[in-house]
């Protein structure tokens, strides 16, 4: 007996070594899947209901990481598509939000007036990925191949296609939800190639698309659009026909959109999964096709999850309502106003559950940053539902459990990332525009926000599962080192062994 179980493990030790990547071994192309707003808990919840070709081939012939989590705040769109690819978060990446401020003025994460619009005639390609100031997966391809490595991303939202495909990408394409084409910059180009306005044209001509104009995002469609634009760059680009390996980057984000209007659970939702999980189907098939079963390396992920409504929960007996950041930021302010004689509002902004002071007003007032600072620190805790409030220059050293400070200061770049941290309860999160009464949102250092799927498939990928803790800044190393490339220059997070090994 003692022989037979020798021999199973060097059979399987001789296996795992056929397996690993050998130096000057490559696949053909890196396919990079983010799912925006998807829970991981989604994979079990709808597995009954998947077919065997999209979601179901990744978990049984490939390797899920089951507890993946995101290790900073806050946890939003922008960050987690930055932070997935640069193996970084924002205090390094510099990516601090959806919006963010840059030495006091407001700035959305991929905003760049210096570029204009390729392939319509509205201002929503004055784009660029100039804000990043790390490298991504692409970026570091595309340096070890000396430029000769492809990089393209592709989703409905700019910054879910700008973001991924890093600084040095050869193509980022989206949605001009206006003229309903995909889209791209002067960043990257002066003229979209054929291939992209022959699929604009059909676009044009699908009714289904046309009828929804500007809410497309609405609609599970927008995610089979996606796929079929994302098939498009595969096929028009040639992607992984050189010599050299290339990638992909495709995300969607109606899953994300559906969610903030309808929430976690309900038809909207269901169909949203269901029709994600046959086009990511019709995408691995393309890919089979194009590329060759074998000779590709995806991942899938997401950005975040999602809480779920606050009505749901409170129906069910459980902790959770809304944080309005107008009553409160009208409440700190008249508390100022009380307590330090301000005259003139010293809150500029609140985003994300972080509070931007306004520096100017407040020297222009003749007051003290740092007091105004506390009196607002001071108010905040007596606020309703707030869990925890900290002055951002003095985190490490806030009475605030180690697994959420840690995220806080990971999330924490002094020039982008405001003044003070507020932690709301559980369950409560910030209702605003883009979260509808019967919807959801995110942002929060809660399992329900920053627990994510993480599943690896394809070339050089053991089957099986793993429920070791690792972060979403695993993924860019661990690709990094099945290609035997340099990780991202900002990245901080560590090759997962269970693959890589």
């Amino acid at each position: 007996m003692k022989k037979i179980l020798a021999l199973a493990m060097l059979c399987c030790a001789s296996l795992s070594a056929l397996a690993q990547a050998k130096f000057g071994e490559k696949p053909k192309l890196v396919v990079g899947v983010v799912v925006d707003q998807m829970r991981w808990d989604y994979l079990d919840r709808y597995y009954d209901q998947f077919g065997n070709d999209g979601f179901k081939r990744l978990i049984n012939q490939g390797f899920s990481c089951d507890n993946c989590l995101i290790n900073y705040l806050p946890t939003v769109t922008a960050i987690g598509h930055t932070s997935a690819y640069t193996g970084s978060t924002p205090a390094l990446h510099g990516i601090c939000g959806n919006n963010f401020y840059i030495d006091g003025k407001k700035t959305y994460c991929t905003a760049d007036d210096s570029e204009q619009t390729i392939g319509s005639n509205s201002t929503k390609g004055k784009m660029s990925p100039r804000n990043l100031l790390a490298t991504t997966i692409g970026d570091q391809l595309r340096m070890h191949t000396d430029f000769r490595s492809k990089v393209v991303g592709v989703s409905y939202k700019d910054r879910a296609a700008i973001l991924p495909a890093g600084r040095s990408a050869n193509a980022a394409y989206w949605i001009d939800t206006k003229n309903l084409c995909f889209i791209t910059s002067t960043y990257y180009m002066n003229e979209l190639p054929q291939y992209v306005k022959d699929y604009n044209k059909v676009m044009a001509k699908n009714k289904d698309v046309q009828a929804l104009g500007d809410t497309i995002g609405n609609s599970p469609l927008c995610g089979t659009v996606t796929t079929d634009m994302a098939i498009a760059a595969l096929k028009g680009e040639k992607l992984g026909q050189g010599e050299a390996t290339d990638m992909l980057c495709v995300s969607y984000s109606q899953t994300d959109v559906i969610g903030h209007k309808w929430g976690t659970r309900g038809k909207m939702t269901d169909e949203a999964y269901l029709t994600l999980d046959r086009d990511l189907a019709r995408l691995l098939k393309a890919l089979d096709e194009q590329v060759g079963p074998g000779n590709y390396l995806l991942f899938l992920t997401a950005d975040h999850g999602a809480a779920h409504n606050n009505q749901y929960m409170k129906y069910h007996k459980m902790n959770g309502g809304k944080w309005l950041s107008k009553d409160i930021r009208e409440e700190a302010e008249a508390h100022v106003a009380r307590e330090l004689g301000a005259t003139k509002p010293v809150i500029g902004d609140i985003m994300d559950y972080r509070f931007f002071l306004n520096h100017q007003s407040i020297a222009e007032q003749g007051l003290k940053a740092e007091k105004v600072k506390d009196c607002i620190i001071n108010y905040l805790r007596t606020s309703p539902n707030a869990m925890f409030v900290a002055d951002f220059e003095e985190i490490s050293e806030a009475s605030i459990p180690p697994l959420i400070r840690d995220r806080a200061i990971m999330g924490y770049h002094p020039r982008r990332s405001g003044d003070i941290l507020l932690i709301p309860e559980s369950g409560y999160y910030e209702f605003g525009p883009w979260s509808s009464p019967t919807g959801t949102t995110h942002g929060e250092w809660n399992p329900y926000d920053a627990h994510i799927p993480l599943l690896f498939y394809g070339w050089k990928v053991p089957q099986g599962a793993t429920s070791r803790e690792v972060h979403i800044t695993d993924i860019a190393p661990t690709v990094c080192q099945l290609l035997h490339i340099q990780q991202p220059n900002a990245c901080v997070g560590e090759a997962i062994t269970e693959i890589t090994k």
